[in-house]
């Protein structure tokens, strides 16, 4: 007797990906990237929190003062600076030559920069 294969139902095509009119929220996105990568959806959400939690060790305080880089291939670069406190001082006032004036002082903060890279200003 021959064998017969279970025929393989046929892959459900992904719809078609259109501009949206205003910001895609969290759970329309995580369909769309489940649609068509084959994932699930709790797949998708997991990329994403790994992802998450990937750039908040690369991108965390430094030790040194250097300035901390993560890189979403294609994407985009973001980078982390971190900026010490300042104090309070008087500086020579440039729109007024010969006046001194009064800078604040500043807490110290962590910048964050995000730069795209070639891929994605090629896809814009």
């Amino acid at each position: 007797m021959a064998k017969k294969t279970a025929a393989k139902p046929a892959a459900k095509k992904p719809a078609k990906l259109t501009q949206a009119s205003k910001p895609r929220k969290k759970s329309e996105l995580y369909n769309i990237l489940a649609e068509h990568t084959d994932l699930t959806r709790k797949q998708v959400a997991g990329v994403f929190e790994a992802l998450g939690k990937v750039m908040a060790v690369d991108l965390a305080k430094p030790s040194d003062g250097k300035p901390r880089i993560f890189v979403v291939p294609g994407m985009m670069k973001v980078q982390s600076i971190y900026k010490p406190a300042t104090k309070a001082t008087t500086k020579p006032n440039p729109f007024n030559p010969g006046e001194m004036m009064t800078v604040k002082a500043k807490p110290a903060r962590t910048v964050i920069k995000v730069r795209p890279l070639k891929g994605l200003k090629d896809m814009v």
